[in-house]
């Protein structure tokens, strides 16, 4: 064998093991043990899990197609390094499939619109607001709190959650907050993109909390402080904090991370409090004229309602260990009827979701099409995607 044929059969070596370096590092296995297709689920990969220090060189691909997955990295404690490797499988019912992890260079990275996002808006006074491709939300600061109680006109009190109705797969944050600085109350007009039309006051919107004593729900009031954590294609998410309040004669501490997947019309609600082992997220009942039902085994409370020219589904969605069971609250006093799905508290922490479903935006036209969203949505949390690592 001369030199040359050494030269050659070593960079084939060298190429090969390259090859299989860059490719198969490892194996990801999913399972879906449902009678259903998943798709807009997101499998949370940590470093811990798949034993690796850096995730910004990873990237995911389906083992039978070799399709490259949409992937997102998440720092969730701030520190510049990236905790968290996000992807949405698609799993027929009762399937596993496999996908796998390889290192990859930013150019070969698959590039995905940023559709789930949110932000502070200091130029709306101090609201926060998050979307994604399917719906929006927004909640009110110190500032809007403040302008209220020193009655200036434009405040708002309100720890409830507003719902932007929106029908366009894009974000429409920023367009609407821009139209709405050139012109004041331009988005509660009915545009091609949607409106905001939904009346919070002093409710709960879509998910805020209450807390019962008796017969009476005590509410916080705005947030104090907040910080945006991520924006992506598949996930925003942000945390809040509120100042210390009562209810009756608890002292309630409160802070919540808000997260809001690609594909999701409900937000994720994980709420740590203390001084309660229990919690109430409610739903604005406005003019009373809708349906409140709810299904205590599948752990959701829903309120179809006429919403202008159209109708609207609002809903809390629970685990089953955490949902007690739901009231529908009415009194006369204004903004304070509200259904509530009653929740326990574990280890100073409840997990909720919360949402809506626009008749307008085309997703959900009956009310019995949003109650089987609910049931599927409640099967998915309760029976999560299995995942396994195969070195």
């Amino acid at each position: 064998m001369n030199k040359n044929t050494l030269l050659v059969g070593a960079l084939c070596a060298a190429i090969f093991s390259s090859c299989n370096q860059k490719e198969n590092i490892k194996t990801i296995i999913i399972k879906n043990n449902l009678d259903f297709k998943r798709t807009f689920e997101t499998v949370e990969l940590s470093k811990e899990f798949l034993n690796v220090e850096d995730l910004t060189t990873l990237a995911i691909k389906d083992a039978e197609t070799g399709t490259l997955q949409i992937t997102q990295t998440v720092d969730n404690d701030g520190d510049g390094t990236f905790d968290d490797l996000l992807f949405q499988p698609q799993i027929e019912r009762n399937t596993t499939k496999t996908y796998h992890l390889i290192t990859i260079t930013e150019a070969e990275k698959l590039k995905a619109d940023n559709l789930c996002y949110s932000r502070f808006v200091p130029e709306r006074t101090d609201d926060y607001t998050w979307e994604n491709n399917k719906v929006a939300f927004r909640v009110y600061g110190p500032v809007a709190q403040k302008m209220v109680e020193n009655s200036i006109p434009g405040g708002t009190l309100s720890s409830g959650v507003d719902a932007w109705l929106k029908k366009v797969e894009y974000p429409i944050i920023n367009n609407w907050y821009k139209k709405n600085s050139k012109r004041p109350g331009a988005y509660h007009e009915p545009s091609p993109e949607g409106l905001d039309n939904f009346h919070v006051g002093s409710s709960r919107g879509v998910g805020g909390i209450a807390i019962k004593e008796d017969t009476m729900y005590h509410i916080s009031k705005n947030f104090t402080k907040w910080k945006t954590i991520t924006t992506g294609p598949i996930r925003t998410s942000f945390y809040l904090e509120y100042e210390t309040w009562q209810a009756g004669n608890k002292n309630i501490k409160e802070s919540k991370l808000i997260s809001l997947d690609l594909g999701n019309n409900l937000s994720k609600f994980t709420t740590f409090i203390e001084g309660t082992n229990t919690i109430s997220a409610g739903l604005t009942l406005h003019e009373k004229d809708g349906e409140v039902t709810g299904n205590t085994e599948r752990g959701w409370v829903s309120y179809w309602e006429p919403h202008g020219d159209s109708e609207i589904g609002l809903a809390i969605v629970a685990p089953e260990h955490t949902f007690i069971d739901f009231e529908t609250y009415n009194t006369e006093a204004t903004d304070l009827s509200n259904a509530y799905a009653h929740l326990k508290v574990h280890n100073n922490k409840v997990v909720y979701y919360a949402g809506f479903g626009w008749k307008e935006s085309g997703q959900f036209t009956t009310s019995q099409a949003w109650k089987n969203y609910l049931n599927k949505f409640s099967q998915q949390i309760n029976t999560p995607l299995e995942v396994s690592l195969k070195n």
